[in-house]
């Protein structure tokens, strides 16, 4: 089970186009789910170019970031508006949901609950599969499918595609590279790897 600072960062990462493989549904599972304002986009989107020079530094902290560390993200965070880097995180991981749901092509939106369960579907009626690989991977999308949260706040939807274009700008080689060998519906062909 991830800490709340190592899930929100991922989150986090998911922006600033670090790799998040599978985070989204683990982030679906964990979150503080809040309704987002255009604002708190905003303002999380502006304070990119600042927490950018501390990734690096943020992976290497892993579980337990450097306290040191902690107070420089609480100290960007409260200048972008936020009462500080958890309030942030919160914001990420909720942007970061609703990402993950936004088709890119249609810009429809599909809870990632939804999908995992279309993905389980599909998997369920590939013969190309072997079954013990089968059986794993349909064990583990009941176990995130059993724990997952719907999307509880479906105006946050709107809010996000507000803010696609900026988003998007932040992950510009991203969008090409998380497409691209992606296992049915949407998901990164090992989403376990980052968890």
């Amino acid at each position: 089970m991830r800490s709340k600072f190592t899930l929100s960062t991922l989150a986090f990462a998911a922006l600033l186009g670090l790799s998040m493989a599978g985070a989204s549904s683990a982030s679906a599972q964990q979150l503080k789910q809040i309704k987002l304002t255009d604002a708190q986009v905003e303002s999380f989107i502006a304070a990119q170019a600042d927490f950018a020079p501390l990734a690096e530094k943020l992976r290497e902290g892993g579980e337990k970031p450097d306290p040191s560390l902690k107070g420089q993200l609480d100290d960007i965070a409260k200048k972008h508006g936020f009462k500080d880097f958890s309030e942030f995180e919160d914001v990420g991981a909720n942007v970061t949901v609703v990402l993950d749901g936004l088709d890119a092509k249609t810009g429809s939106y599909v809870d990632p609950v939804e999908k995992m369960k279309k993905e389980r579907d599909e998997i369920k009626a590939d013969t190309s599969i072997p079954e013990n690989d089968k059986k794993l991977a349909l064990d583990d999308l009941e176990q995130e499918i059993a724990a997952a949260q719907p999307l509880q706040f479906k105006e946050n939807v709107e809010v996000v595609k507000k803010h696609r274009e900026a988003i998007d700008k932040l992950v510009p080689a991203q969008t090409d590279e998380a497409t691209e060998g992606a296992a049915p519906g949407g998901a990164a062909p090992d989403s376990k790897a980052n968890e």
